[in-house]
């Protein structure tokens, strides 16, 4: 069997185990990964060259930062100035997704909607509106904040990595030229037409749902929140300015890291802790499986069958609206981390095959595998309030549908104009 048949085998199988996730995402990245090396398709360098991929090191950095802000409680005091503002139900709503917007676009999106998923049921308490109202905001919000900025979201990452061998990259904030009108059109449709659309279900107050219980920062000294605040921004600061100080963005992250750790505002435990071990194995596993779709002329295999399939010369228009809707589906019924490790090879291939730009296919890409808001498991946030806002499949099908139309819409106008696939 020759290594581009094996290849695709395991490609299929990802794609089962995957949207099935009858094992760990993980554990089937480790699977591919080890399976590949197995076979003789890599080598052993080759294979396990993703676990020391620059982005590796930049997520288990931003890991660490983003837990020392959630542990001190910061991130649960930034949630809190939401109740000074809002009065009105929908002004709530809008007052969640504008501060989980932003929030996720710096912080890990899962992470946002964890810590500040008991602060709105909190205020959901305390105001008399009901917390199915005021959940699915907040998880659609984080998702598409996520495309605020290059570390907002694993896939922005992913495609990164699949940009850097060619000499290519986006920049810090590049993803937001698409992320942002989305957040704003869906912010602005949940406070209008939308806000009719929200689940409306009484729940109960058992405490069942493992939100239900309040954390308690109270002990926490006043300096480690400023200190976590602090050194976030000046990370953060550092990275936007990567190229004027010519340090790496895996270095700043490693940086801001050491010293949360060294000035004890997050333990070492507390740090190993914060780190998402799955992430890690998924996104170091499924770049071997690139590097063999790159190697065995799988991913060209694949690429020509697309570009066939749409005809000797697909409009580029088309042809992207084709990766986003594809990218779409995949990523409600499969981890949106997930569908980008998957696609974006293969995006790859099909734009080198058709002479365009990489960037333009790989933020399509991207752009449509962040639109996971029509079914409970599209991704982790999701999956987290399905028990404290009592929700049922179809309350994400009738919330989210609408947001994956605007999404489409609003991405369709601005990917040609900002990332054409053919630049002069």
């Amino acid at each position: 069997m020759n290594p581009a048949t094996i290849t695709l085998i395991f490609l299929a199988f990802a794609i089962v185990m995957f949207v099935t996730e009858k094992i760990p995402l993980g554990l089937t990245s480790m699977i591919v990964c080890v399976g590949l090396c197995v076979t003789g398709v890599l080598d052993v360098k080759t294979a396990f060259a993703g676990f020391i991929d620059s982005n590796v090191i930049l997520f288990v950095a931003m890991f660490i930062v983003g837990g020392a802000f959630f542990e001190t409680g910061m991130a649960n005091e930034i949630g809190g100035i939401v109740t000074k503002f809002a009065k009105t139900e929908r002004s709530l709503i809008v007052a969640i997704m504008v501060i989980v917007g932003l929030m996720s676009g710096v912080l890990s999106n899962t992470g946002t909607a964890a810590v500040l998923i008991p602060v709105v049921i909190g205020i959901a308490a305390k105001s008399g509106f009901k917390r199915s109202r005021l959940l699915m905001p907040l998880v659609f919000a984080a998702a598409m904040g996520g495309n605020l900025s290059l570390i907002g979201a694993p896939g922005n990452m992913i495609a990164q990595s699949t940009l850097e061998p060619l000499g290519l990259k986006f920049g810090f904030f590049e993803y937001a030229i698409v992320g942002l009108p989305i957040l704003i059109c869906g912010i602005i449709f949940y406070a209008t037409i939308g806000f009719n659309l929200l689940p409306n279900h009484d729940t109960t107050d058992d405490g069942t749902s493992v939100f239900d219980e309040q954390r308690d920062f109270s002990k926490v000294p006043q300096w480690k929140k400023t200190l976590s605040l602090v050194i976030l921004i000046l990370t953060l600061a550092a990275m936007i300015f990567e190229d004027q100080i010519g340090i790496k963005l895996c270095v700043s992250g490693c940086v801001g890291a050491i010293l949360l750790i060294l000035t004890g505002v997050i333990s070492e435990k507390e740090a190993l802790k914060s780190i998402d071990l799955k992430t890690i194995f998924l996104f170091g596993g499924t770049l071997s499986l690139a590097s063999a779709l790159q190697s065995t002329g799988a991913g060209e295999m694949i690429a020509s069958k697309v570009i066939g399939a749409l005809g000797a010369n697909p409009s580029p228009l088309i042809f992207t609206f084709v990766v986003f809707i594809l990218c779409c589906v995949m990523t409600n019924f499969m981890s949106n981390t997930a569908t980008t490790a998957l696609m974006a090879p293969i995006c790859l291939s099909i734009a080198q095959g058709m002479g365009a730009d990489p960037r333009a296919v790989l933020m399509a890409c991207v752009i449509g595998g962040s639109c996971a808001y029509a079914t409970p498991i599209g991704m982790p946030a999701n999956t987290m309030v399905v028990g404290a806002g009592n929700y049922k499949f179809i309350d994400y099908v009738k919330s989210g549908l609408p947001l994956i139309v605007i999404a489409t819409v609003v991405s369709m106008i601005i990917l040609p104009i900002a990332f054409p696939f053919y630049p002069g």
